[in-house]
């Protein structure tokens, strides 16, 4: 088994602190920049930053559906995502960039072992950067 990510960033005009707080705003900003890969959304406790209990369902690909019950922690700039079905995390770091903000959200996990982890290394961190990319263009929308 093998490790498994994929990353992606978005620069915003919003100030660090304005992004960090829509980055972990799980009740009003996160459902409105969910793309169409996610279904089932509900915040199942708290609602805004640490604490926070989240579940949704995610369309990988046409064949995998993964259900995710993340809990939320925060630490500085960064909002971490830690998938209770799963080996998943996922952070959402913002930094200083100019009069705003880059966001970048990153996502591991420990893939299969043989010829199946193969292919999941090669192209699952594909098919996820284009679902980050696209809730990260609606966080921008949102912010900017």
């Amino acid at each position: 088994m093998g490790q498994v990510s994929a990353s992606s960033s978005v620069e915003v005009a919003a100030a660090p602190e304005a992004a960090l707080a829509a980055v972990a705003d799980y009740q009003t900003v996160r459902p409105r920049i969910l793309t169409e890969q996610y279904s089932d959304y509900a915040v199942l406790e708290g609602g805004q930053g640490a604490g926070t209990i989240v579940a949704w369902s995610l369309k990988a690909t046409e064949k995998r559906t993964r259900n995710v019950k993340a809990a939320i922690t925060v630490a500085g700039n960064t909002v971490t995502e830690t998938d209770a079905n799963s080996s998943m995390v996922t952070t959402w770091t913002v930094t200083p960039n100019g009069a705003g903000s880059t966001v970048t959200t990153t996502t591991t996990w420990k893939g299969a072992g043989g010829i199946g982890g193969f292919f999941e290394k090669t192209f699952a961190p594909l098919g996820l950067k284009k679902i980050q990319a696209g809730v990260l263009a609606n966080l921008a929308r949102e912010l900017n």
